[in-house]
This record gives C-alpha cells, sequence and structure tokens, in this order.
C-alpha cells in the first residue's frame, strides 16, 4: 500500500482492536464474517470500488454511500468499522479492497486471539501447509483456479473436520479465495505469519533432515530470540534431502548450515577448476 492508504488503514486497524477487546470471541468472528462478505462484494463491484475511493469526493459522503448500500445487511459492529475505513483516503481502488480483505483476515484473528487458541491456529495453518505442499495432486486440487471454488473449500473442510477449528478452517477458505491476490500455499503462509505478528512474534521457518527435539527447538527459537529482540516461533520443516544440519529462514535473512548447501558450494567449486 501507498503512504495514504496505510494510513488509513491503520485507522481501521485501531478501530478495530478496540472494539475486539470488549467484545466476545463469537461477535468478534462474525464481525469478521461480515467484513469478509464486503470485500467479496467490492471485489465483485469494480465501480463501487471506485465510488468508494474516490479521492473528489469527501470522506463522509463515501461512508454514506456504504452505509446506504450495507444497513440492514451487515452488523452494527462490522458497519461501524467499514465506515471508518472507508473514510479514509486511499491511493486506488485496489488498495481499498485490500485494506477490506485485511480488515476482515485481523478480526478473524482476533477473535481466535480473545478465545486463547491463536497459538494453536498459527500452527494448524502451518501443519495444513506443509500437508499440502507433500502432495502435488492435493496442491493442484486445492490451487487450480479453474475448480469451482466452492468445491475446494469443500476439500478443505473435509480435510479439515475434526483436526482443526473453526478459525483455522474460516482462514483456510480464505486463502483459497486468494487471499491478497497469493497463490494458495503463499496465502497460507502469509497468514501464518499474521497470527504469529498478532501475538507479537517472528515466524523462523527451520528445515532439517531429521526432526529437532523439543529441547533443541527451544534453544534454538531462544538464540532466535535473542537476535532479533522479539518473540520466535519456530516453525519446522523435515527434509531429509538436506543430509543434516539446519537451514533457516527469518523474513529475508536465510542462515543455511546444511550439508546439503556445502555439498553444492565444494561442488561448484571443484566445476570452476
Amino acid at each position: 500500500m501507498q503512504a495514504a492508504s496505510r494510513e488509513s488503514y491503520k485507522v481501521g486497524a485501531e478501530r478495530l482492536d478496540a472494539y475486539a477487546r470488549g467484545a466476545e470471541p463469537s461477535a468478534v468472528a462474525a464481525t469478521a464474517d461480515d467484513i469478509l462478505s464486503v470485500a467479496v462484494l467490492l471485489r465483485r463491484e469494480p465501480r463501487l470500488r471506485r465510488a468508494l475511493s474516490d479521492p473528489a469526493r469527501p470522506g463522509e459522503d463515501r461512508a454514506g454511500l456504504l452505509t446506504g448500500i450495507l444497513r440492514g445487511k451487515v452488523g452494527a459492529d462490522a458497519l461501524d468499522l467499514l465506515t471508518a475505513l472507508v473514510a479514509g483516503r486511499w491511493s486506488a481502488p485496489s488498495e481499498l479492497l485490500d485494506g477490506t480483505e485485511r480488515l476482515g483476515i485481523e478480526a478473524v484473528l482476533a477473535s481466535a486471539d480473545k478465545a486463547g487458541e491463536l497459538g494453536e491456529v498459527e500452527d494448524e495453518l502451518f501443519r495444513f501447509g506443509q500437508v499440502v505442499s507433500a502432495s502435488a495432486e492435493l496442491s493442484n486440487a486445492l490451487s487450480d483456479p479453474m475448480a469451482p471454488a466452492e468445491r475446494r473449500a469443500t476439500l478443505a473442510r473435509e480435510l479439515l473436520a475434526g483436526k482443526a477449528r473453526p478459525v483455522t478452517v474460516r482462514l483456510v477458505e480464505a486463502a483459497l479465495a486468494g487471499f491478497g491476490g497469493r497463490s494458495f500455499v503463499g496465502a497460507l503462509t502469509r497468514l501464518v505469519e499474521l497470527a504469529a505478528d498478532r501475538r507479537d512474534r517472528q515466524v523462523a521457518y527451520v528445515t532439517v533432515a531429521a526432526p529437532l527435539s523439543d529441547e533443541e527447538e527451544r534453544r534454538l527459537g531462544a538464540r532466535l530470540s535473542a537476535m532479533y529482540g522479539r518473540e520466535v516461533s519456530v516453525k519446522q520443516t523435515v527434509n531429509p534431502e538436506v543430509l543434516g544440519g539446519v537451514s533457516v529462514r527469518v523474513g529475508s535473512d536465510l542462515y543455511d548450515g546444511t550439508v546439503l548447501r556445502r555439498l553444492n558450494e565444494t561442488r561448484n567449486a571443484l566445476a570452476k577448476r
């Protein structure tokens, strides 16, 4: 987002946090569903997106337009948050859509946080992403943009039935819809990071040839937390092809101490002789 849109989104996000602090988890979840339904509407109606982000119209007029469309169709809390969002300045109609979708996702995460389930939701999203990535057939079935969205959502719900919380399933559905214009797996990864960020944590993606013990994972997490000045949520992937050692990615930082990397470096050095 450009600067004006970021500021407008920040106002909406702060308003959401203030609302969520005093609301029940179920109420926040219902508000999240309302906001995400409006994001679907904005995606489907480009003329409405343009009207609601038109810089030539005062923010109060744009908020009034949205109120006229949504009154009686969404809850009062969702309407209050959405009108606050729309009243801001948006650099482009697409950024208003992105901001609305992001606010809905943050509301889903806030509902999980209020229920004390956010850490578990974060882990469930990551594990489901691993399951999908490990199966080309499953990945293709869930990621195929030509397949009906409801059919893919039904498949995901069947896979997660009895294994994940309702909030996790709702977020997976958002990923299937292409949250933020991303691929399915890319959207899942972003959702994991947003869940961690709401818990004031950084995500470290760790790849090893054999699983780390609980104590090894704890020590690694503590070292990374000391490096980054923030709690770190370790997400472990086992890949025997790395042969040994550890690869760690935190944001754009990559620390690759795997045997595979050292073998590749040796092979490249020998090839240059």
